[in-house]
């Protein structure tokens, strides 16, 4: 019989970042970036049931609500071990699941080539962060080293909205309150309009999924909190022309003056193949100043990237700018620098 512990231990010992379990091939792990099959055998559909239940057991999450909604995405922790994400779901008539390993410990920053500028938005008193990025671009680990700091250096009442929860926040110097959407609370829309009476400082807001939700976290920014929360894009510009298109045209000139006033900076990130083996971030980071307000109040947000390239001394920086750092620092290859630009043709000529 499939045993899942086997493979959750198997993930760990070797920092896989995920585990695959799909029927017609074996079950594999994803490390620095590859997937890579833990044994030879490939699963058939029952066996991928067993190791399926074998998580509904483990994590004491009843599996009834899955066999007939047929996805579910939650989380669960093994003793001694890690935390695990999963999203457990149907393919060709067979249950299937992707397993997620998260880290008990915050991760070190340093470690993860985390820029002190991104740290330093720890200290941001009010107005909105977004961290932006592709599924699996290491959005919530930014997000998590960000509210350590807070946590470790500040006495701040913290609450995070997460759909599951990932991190573990323990408290240090502030409190964390910690609320896992459909187990603490209904929505992520129900538990922002809540926790606006519940005396936060800072909150931390998994995703940003309808215009509901914009709207309510735009006022929390208004209104003097720190708000950090995650859209799917890349690039400041896609993100704020995410916000505004998903408001009917008539309320767009409107939100375009809300987000000019209440957005304090938007990180972009991807991971890159390393020389070495393993995966290193670029960042486009664009802090607010007055030209780019008036650039989002004009509705001119594709001038917003020449004024993050020009904005080097505000702390801002472009990705292709990012790109070619790791490149200068021999973190990564031409190739790889190439593939992963937003204008190849640009940095090929920053390249030589």
């Amino acid at each position: 019989m499939a045993d899942l512990m086997h493979y959750l231990k198997y993930a760990v010992d070797h920092t896989a970042s995920d585990i695959l379990i799909v029927a017609g091939s074996p079950v594999c792990a994803k490390i620095d970036g590859h997937i890579r099959p833990v044994d030879d055998d490939r699963l058939l559909p029952p066996q991928t049931e067993e190791l399926i239940r074998q998580i509904y057991e483990i994590s004491q999450r009843p599996i009834a609500k899955f066999l007939e909604t047929w996805d579910d995405d939650f989380s669960f922790s093994v003793s001694g071990l890690a935390r695990f994400r999963v999203n457990a779901y149907r393919q060709r008539g067979s249950l299937a699941a992707v397993i997620r390993v998260v880290s008990f410990d915050i991760p070190d920053w340093q470690k993860l080539h985390i820029p002190p500028q991104i740290m330093e938005l720890a200290e941001v008193e009010h107005g909105m962060v977004l961290v932006t990025g592709t599924a699996g671009s290491g959005k919530s680990t930014t997000q998590a080293c960000i509210i350590d700091r807070i946590n470790r250096t500040q006495d701040k009442h913290i609450i995070t909205l997460e759909d599951p929860i990932e991190y573990l926040h323990r408290n240090k110097c502030s409190i964390v309150s910690q609320r896992e959407i459909a187990i603490d609370t209904t929505g992520y829309l129900a538990a922002l309009r809540a926790c606006l009476r519940q005396a936060p400082d800072v909150i931390l807001l998994g995703e940003m999924r309808d215009p509901e939700t914009i709207r309510t976290a735009m006022t929390a920014a208004e209104t003097g909190h720190t708000l950090i929360a995650t859209l799917h894009t890349m690039g400041a510009v896609n993100t704020i022309d995410r916000i505004v298109d998903s408001f009917p045209s008539a309320q767009q000139v409107q939100i375009r003056f809300q987000v000019a006033e209440v957005l304090h900076t938007v990180v972009s990130q991807q991971l890159l193949p390393e020389i070495n083996g393993g995966l290193v971030p670029a960042y486009e980071i664009m802090h607010m100043n007055s030209a780019i307000r008036s650039l989002i109040r004009d509705n001119k947000s594709h001038q917003i990237d020449n004024a993050i390239a020009s904005g080097t001394r505000e702390g801002m920086i472009s990705m292709d700018q990012s790109i070619l750092a790791l490149y200068r620092d021999g973190l990564i290859t031409k190739e790889t620098a190439l593939e992963y630009a937003i204008n190849p043709e640009q940095l090929r000529r920053s390249l030589g």
